[in-house]
């Protein structure tokens, strides 16, 4: 996607944003009366709301432009690894070869946090398959090096990232690197949702990757160590989706990142149809991994229950994929 194109798809997507009112005043008045209907009541003081322990919670629905359920939703957070949603965005964006090989060196190891790594300092992987480790295994290494390896290096990456979120209308967001390992990567779950919105409808890549349950690389060269010992083995390299949803049935996920450090808590950002509805669902610093996925779950049985309320007199309009 040229940053021509981007232009002109931003100007649409500001003016369908303008026509559904999804804005930061939409967005307070529903996390100040989370107990009010959404406009085509598909919701009900009936219904119930769901107890949820994320700090900020946002349920948006994709074909309305509405919000059906928030909370602190324009509160600014740090958002972990979420941040690779946009680092995947300006690789696919600079629309450099996903075949080419790049090599992890010691800038890309975790000097912030000290996290580890199951990709070796050295070893030598494609673009494309960085890609796919940076968004379902959400490794800091894959991330960094596909940083650094954009045209300008990390710098010019960082700067594009800003550049882009304002163009998306992320007003509370500013990200100052590719990982999401710094707290200084911070935005909200109402500018999250606009990020997540925009990249499943415009990156196909990006859905098939992050709702993919698991990623096996070729034969790798593994070195074991065993009683203060090193071996060298030859084997499939597997990583599971950070996002357990993606590998369950009664999920249909359409795109999906996660995210954690102590500073944001545990974080997770997807799409998904539910109860015959698209929606973006954001859930920023929960308490806990369980706490997370037990947020997603309740959110997902309370839309379930609300279905019968309305009975859909308007039928079933999916979210467009371009």
């Amino acid at each position: 996607m040229t940053i021509k194109a981007l232009l002109a798809t931003l100007f649409l997507l500001g003016a369908h944003a303008n026509a559904v009112a999804f804005d930061a005043g939409a967005a307070l008045q529903w996390s100040d009366q989370l107990t009010a209907p959404a406009p085509e009541r598909i919701l009900s003081e009936q219904a119930g709301l769901p107890e949820l322990s994320a700090l900020s919670v946002l349920v948006y629905d994709q074909a309305s432009g509405q919000p059906l359920l928030a909370k602190n939703a324009t509160l600014q957070t740090p958002i972990a690894s979420i941040t690779k949603l946009m680092t995947a965005m300006l690789v696919l964006d600079a629309g450099q070869p996903l075949d080419e090989s790049i090599t992890l060196t010691e800038a890309d190891r975790d000097t912030l946090k000290g996290t580890g790594s199951r990709l070796a300092i050295g070893a030598r992987y494609t673009r494309g398959q960085l890609l796919h480790l940076a968004l379902i295994a959400s490794d800091n290494r894959a991330a960094h090096a596909l940083g650094r390896a954009y045209p300008g290096g990390i710098e010019r990456f960082v700067a594009t990232m800003n550049r882009m979120a304002r163009a998306l209308g992320m007003h509370d967001t500013v990200y100052v690197e590719p990982t999401g390992l710094s707290s200084g990567n911070r935005s909200t779950a109402l500018d999250l949702a606009r990020l997540a919105d925009y990249a499943y409808q415009n990156y196909p890549e990006i859905r098939d990757i992050s709702t993919a349950g698991s990623y096996t690389l070729g034969t790798q060269r593994v070195v074991l160590k065993k009683n203060r010992k090193r071996q060298v083995q030859y084997r499939p390299v597997a990583f599971n989706n950070t996002n357990r949803f993606t590998r369950e049935d009664d999920w249909h996920i359409g795109l999906s990142k996660t995210g954690f450090i102590n500073e944001a808590g545990h974080c997770l950002v997807m799409q998904a149809q539910v109860a015959q509805r698209d929606v973006i669902i954001v859930l920023l610093d929960a308490q806990g991994k369980n706490n997370r996925a037990g947020d997603a779950t309740r959110i997902k049985q309370w839309l379930e229950g609300s279905q019968g309320l309305s009975r859909r007199a308007d039928g079933y309009t999916p979210a467009s994929r371009t």
